[in-house]
């Protein structure tokens, strides 16, 4: 009889993942940077005469630094709600953009998209936008998404609760945590592209230009007027050779 061998199936290992040891101590970084402002956030509110549960509430329906931090100027100014809602609403128009960018990595589902959508921030595209495929980027959103939203949250009840213990939290430096950490994010990217250096410039000088005129939040706005450089860029690279 003939003995039949039979060919051992070749054994696949198993797929990369798409979360790995460098995304998450990245996304730890800008959560520990985040929790700290988050604090801080929670102190100036209560500080400033505001019952804890505006900051708290604040941070769980509104969701962005910036404009949250702004609509407490203004209500610890004197102004009223519907001014500080409007200045929220002003700043937080540039994520509208950024929506745009990373709509189609944060999943096909309504619920998806709608979860999604409250968890768009600077940090959650700039993670996004860095990975290098579909897989690794909807991955990024997700991690980056959840866990700064936690810690955003729980940090801004505990700064809250601290109240005015902390005293002036601007003395710690705490507002230049968050921006010098984001600014470590972006740097592979403005090494690699020519294209992507010279919009970030042509941003950061309008920024700069209107700065000293307009409300806070405004110039960031306006920075994004450097993508319409960097598409007429790439544009022209793609289009038909004559």
């Amino acid at each position: 009889m003939r003995s039949v061998q039979r060919t051992p199936s070749p054994r696949h290992g198993p797929a990369p993942s798409a979360v790995d040891a460098g995304l998450l101590r990245d996304v730890s970084l800008v959560c520990l940077a985040g929790g700290v402002v988050g604090v801080s956030f929670g102190a100036i509110a209560v500080a400033g005469g505001l019952p804890v549960w505006v900051p708290v509430v604040m941070s769980l329906v509104v969701y962005a630094g910036s404009a949250q931090f702004s609509a407490v100027g203004v209500l610890l100014a004197g102004g009223g709600p519907v001014a500080a809602a409007a200045t929220g609403l002003l700043l937080n128009t540039r994520t509208a953009a950024f929506s745009l960018a990373v709509a189609e990595h944060i999943g096909r589902t309504r619920l998806a998209r709608l979860v999604g959508a409250h968890l768009v921030t600077d940090e959650t595209v700039a993670f996004t936008l860095a990975q290098r495929d579909p897989a690794r980027r909807r991955a990024a959103f997700w991690v980056s998404g959840i866990g700064l939203f936690t810690v955003w949250n729980v940090c801004v009840a505990a700064g809250a609760l601290a109240g005015g213990a902390l005293g002036d939290t601007a003395r710690y430096g705490l507002d230049a945590a968050f921006p010098a950490v984001l600014a470590a994010l972006v740097l592979p990217a403005l090494r690699e592209d020519a294209g992507v250096r010279r919009a970030a410039l042509a941003g950061a000088v309008l920024a700069l230009a209107l700065t000293p005129a307009v409300p806070a939040g405004v110039p960031v706005l306006a920075a994004l007027a450097g993508l319409a450089l960097h598409a007429g860029v790439s544009g022209r690279r793609k289009g038909p050779r004559s």
